[in-house]
């Protein structure tokens, strides 16, 4: 159990632009979905899906995004649309975490969105366990329905993240944690 604990108090978000690869395998990205799906789910509804962008998809889905960004921003310029446009394409993996939550009597959605959030927590840490480096991020595109649309969402589904999974060659600089005096109390 030390080593679990020693890989959650350690773990850090590395940037997606300081990634390289090669990234997981076939049978380690089975590995970090399987575990991606291992998380507490209130009636056992999957509440969540997963997206995989790898290789030229990426690049695919960067054209997606750099399409929407120009048309709804007529006065970018061309190197805002190219950041755009890589905006999926700096690490070698990307998976999208779709919130995607059912109808059901006893199961609100709010409990929905949080399984999906834990999805993309385990999805992190099951990255890191296997020796890659994480980053679990948004940006307006997460929120943009007609991005999502191109990317394949239903109407009454939503992006909880996008993590982008690589290797990097040196160490992560943490950043400053909070303070449990601050942020805990005791009932």
């Amino acid at each position: 159990m030390s080593d679990a604990l020693q890989l959650l108090k350690t773990r850090r978000s590395a940037k997606p632009r300081e990634m390289s690869g090669p990234g997981p395998s076939p049978a380690e990205l089975d590995t970090i979905l399987t575990i991606g799906a291992r998380v507490p789910d209130h009636g056992k509804i999957a509440p969540w899906r997963f997206i995989v962008f790898e290789g030229d998809a990426r690049l695919r889905a960067g054209d997606i995004i750099a399409r929407v960004f120009a048309a709804k921003t007529p006065d970018a310029a061309r190197e805002q649309i190219e950041i755009e446009r890589h905006r999926l394409a700096e690490a070698p993996l990307v998976i999208a975490i779709v919130s995607s939550p059912k109808v059901h009597p006893k199961v609100p959605a709010w409990e929905q969105e949080m399984s999906a959030g834990a999805s993309a927590m385990n999805i992190v840490t099951a990255a890191n366990a296997l020796g890659y480096v994480a980053n679990w991020l948004t940006g307006w595109f997460s929120f943009d329905r007609d991005v999502l649309t191109a990317f394949g969402l239903r109407a009454d589904e939503k992006i909880a993240g996008f993590v982008h999974i690589g290797r990097i060659d040196h160490a992560v600089e943490d950043r400053p944690r909070p303070n449990l005096a601050e942020i805990v109390t005791r009932f």
